[in-house]
């Protein structure tokens, strides 16, 4: 019977260690990182789930959950049953201990002596359990926080991606407008050398030449830099080939930009009152936690010991069975727990104020943000239209110089109209975007 206890608790602890260390790997398992790519062909939605996938930073928050997931365990499994074995051996060295007896001595043989020991053990308290429940809280706020840097990096590769494509349109555009100013460069210059024109002119298309290849040079080291910056976020080296599937208009619609501001703000789904909300349920269990330190710890143990005697004598001093039961109850503290409970209190109080007055500015901020977004879709149309009509200014009077019936100096309004119009609509195109990022992270879209 005795062996049989033995065994049945040595068999439990044995499969609850093996369960726990299984949770645990199980719950630090992740995917090694991809060999480098030579290139990349990705849309918005395939930069951002690659990039999820692939940040150093959101596989640290990750980790941070299963690290939650691991002292969760921990703090169980200290309530749970403790088993703990033991084996001593003694040797006298032939040493015999004498009794006095009634006037007569006797002898008695130390012999060497080996001891098996086991001991079962549990013990609960309320610190333990609401601990518990505190590792529980912990790991929900893990979650939100990875979530929330979830979505700051699909929001961060979303205005890295439309910079890169915003650049590009605007690269193309200067592309076409140069060709078309050094031919009329090409024909002054000849005017000129038939003396039908005076260098001056030729001088003046030149410097509209430069200005504008000047523009090509920073648009085409934007893009680099813009590239450069969405690879960092993709944790790709730089020497990786992007290609951009996506088309801008199609990223900047009206109709998402519509079913934003649409769309009804839901406090609940924000994550920074998710997270308040969490913070104040942690500061509420740690008032309980400090009131526990008033509560008793009730212990159960259960030791088995086996003497072994090589040789002949020896005394079984020493019980094989022993059940012991305690319970522990804190009596005077001098005010520590007092205090204690007092502090956590406190605490409790000012998460309550932070989270009513996040509520409250909540929904000033929501209004805030469709404001912002609705701001800068209307600026961004208006830059389209605008750039739209640089262009075809641009081109008109490159046409009429070209037939002679505009000046340089209409040529050179013309040129910076242009320049300016697409350095507004890159700007425009970023604070669209930003606005758009902003409202979907404060509706967790």
């Amino acid at each position: 019977m005795k062996k049989t206890i033995i065994i049945a608790i040595l068999s439990l602890a044995f499969g609850m260690n093996m369960q726990a260390e299984d949770h645990v790997m199980a719950a630090t398992k992740h995917h090694e990182p991809s060999e480098n790519p030579a290139s990349l062909e990705l849309t918005l939605k395939e930069a951002q789930d690659y990039a999820v996938k692939q940040n150093r930073s959101l596989k640290n928050a990750s980790l941070a959950v299963q690290e939650a997931y691991a002292q969760r365990w921990q703090t169980i499994a200290a309530m749970l049953p403790q088993v703990d074995g033991s084996y001593s051996y003694s040797n006298y060295l032939g040493y015999s201990a004498t009794l006095s007896m009634m006037g007569n001595e006797v002898k008695i043989n130390m012999p060497n002596v080996g001891a098996l020991g086991v001991t079962a053990s549990i013990g609960i308290n309320g610190q333990g359990i609401v601990g518990a429940l505190l590792n529980n809280l912990a790991i929900d706020m893990k979650k939100i926080a990875l979530e929330k840097s979830e979505s700051e990096i699909r929001g961060s590769v979303m205005s890295s991606y439309v910079s890169v494509l915003a650049l590009q349109s605007i690269s193309s555009l200067l592309d076409s407008s140069l060709v078309n100013i050094q031919g009329l460069e090409a024909i002054t210059q000849n005017a000129v050398n038939a003396g039908a024109a005076e260098q001056t002119t030729a001088d003046q298309v030149r410097v509209r030449v430069n200005t504008l290849k000047n523009s090509i040079n920073s648009q085409k080291r934007n893009i680099e830099l813009a590239t450069n910056s969405l690879k960092v976020l993709l944790d790709v080296p730089v020497e990786t080939t992007l290609t951009l599937t996506e088309d801008i208009q199609t990223i900047l619609s009206p109709e998402r930009v519509l079913s934003l501001l649409g769309e009804n703000f839901n406090i609940a789904n924000n994550l920074n009152y998710q997270l308040l909300q969490k913070q104040t349920e942690l500061a509420e269990k740690n008032v309980h936690m400090a009131g526990w330190a008033y509560g008793p710890t009730v212990s159960l143990a259960y030791n088995y010991t086996n003497q072994m005697y090589y040789g002949e004598g020896g005394m079984r001093m020493t019980p094989p069975n022993v059940v012991q039961v305690s319970v522990r109850m804190p009596l005077w503290s001098s005010g520590k727990r007092a205090a204690g409970v007092v502090e956590k209190k406190i605490a409790l109080e000012e998460a309550r104020n932070t989270l009513s007055e996040t509520t409250d500015n909540l929904g000033i901020q929501y209004q805030q943000l469709r404001f912002n977004l609705q701001n800068a879709y209307e600026t961004y149309t208006n830059e389209v239209d605008n750039i739209d009509v640089a262009k075809r200014v641009f081109a008109s009077t490159t046409n009429k110089y070209y037939w002679g019936t505009a000046s340089n100096m209409e040529l050179t309004n013309a040129s910076n109209d242009l320049i300016s119009a697409q350095s507004s609509y890159v700007q425009a195109v970023l604070s669209l975007v930003n606005a758009q990022v902003e409202l979907e992270k404060f509706l967790n879209n």
